[in-house]
């Protein structure tokens, strides 16, 4: 595997990590990459369940069918703080909602489009190699075990209507703090790679004093833990099994509480570089234990896509042209 191709996909990899709730950041978005790296990445998800896929307390709504669509774009940069691998990122998510919604003894048809609540995230490994700063330590990378720590806040200025339940924006700050790991299983051979890969995150939620026609919401934390076992099929192509585990984030509306959350959910992603600016992903994933009505009801596709590059890259291919 050539040098350019190497840190391309690196770059392509390493350099997003915030995101939706409901739309899980695929396998591999934390492996690390040269300092300095910028990327502009695109991420579609078409959802559907019996909550707001833009709403990442994930409030379930029993007797509801939603329909969405959900993108998120964004810019990412990678840096170097006290000789630590470090992420900035900028998400602002937009799409469409709609779907049918129980108000009262009633079900309606609301929908919803435009944008969401633009969301940052910073990233800062503590555990792991010194950050990458020359294409020599790219080739000799290796992930080994490491494990970072992120924070995401969300700046509530997208569409809400108060008078209905469906809305992109929600109206209330939230946000995230969690340790995302990556641990090396065996060779780190391109067309060998394996990784184990984990983020525990905790979700914690502002009060809407204006949901619904002026109710007021109020939600628990929420718990959410996103696994991946990966696996390289070639020396480009990989696979990833993928499973999340959400608890908590009970929801009361005007003091009248509803039911926690403890649902599983997974699936399959797929990643390949396209060429050596952009990365490809392709995923699907769904809850499985969601039976109940009050249960947590989700599925759909991803496709991702993360356009990457480095000046250093691009000042070495101009000297060999």
């Amino acid at each position: 595997m050539n040098r350019p191709l190497i840190v391309s996909t690196l770059l392509a990899l390493g350099v997003l990590g915030a995101g939706e709730g409901a739309a899980q950041v695929p396998a591999r978005f934390y492996w690390k990459t040269l300092s300095g790296a910028r990327a502009v990445p695109v991420i579609v998800n078409s959802l559907s369940g019996n909550t707001n896929p833009f709403d990442p307390s994930h409030a379930v709504s029993p007797g509801s069918s939603v329909d969405a669509t959900l993108v998120i774009g964004g810019y990412a940069r990678t840096f170097t703080a006290l000789g630590r691998a470090g992420m900035a990122a900028v998400l602002l998510p937009m799409g469409r909602i709609s779907g049918q919604v129980p108000v009262g003894l009633q079900t309606v048809s609301q929908s919803a489009k435009g944008f969401g609540d633009p969301m940052i995230e910073g990233n800062l490994n503590v555990i792991g190699r010194p950050s990458l700063r020359t294409l020599p330590g790219v080739q000799r990378y290796e992930p080994g075990l490491t494990v970072d720590l992120i924070a995401d806040l969300a700046i509530p200025i997208g569409a809400y209507d108060s008078s209905q339940a469906l809305n992109l924006g929600q109206n209330r700050w939230y946000g995230r703090v969690g340790a995302p790991v990556v641990w090396q299983l065996g060779a780190w051979v391109p067309g060998r790679r394996t990784t184990l890969e984990f983020l525990p995150a905790l979700w914690v939620f502002g009060a809407n004093d204006n949901y619904n026609g002026g109710q007021t919401l109020e939600t628990d934390p929420l718990f959410q833990l996103d696994g991946h076992l990966t696996r390289d099929v070639t020396e480009t192509l990989w696979v990833s099994l993928d499973g999340s585990w959400y608890t908590g984030g009970r929801a009361t509306v005007n003091g009248v509480q509803g039911s926690s959350l403890n649902n599983l959910g997974f699936g399959l992603t797929v990643g390949y570089p396209v060429n050596e600016h952009l990365n490809l992903t392709l995923g699907y994933k769904s809850t499985v234990n969601d039976d109940a009505p009050g249960d947590l009801q989700m599925g759909g596709f991803m496709v991702s896509l993360v356009y990457g590059w480095h000046p250093l890259l691009e000042g070495v291919r101009r000297l060999k042209e």
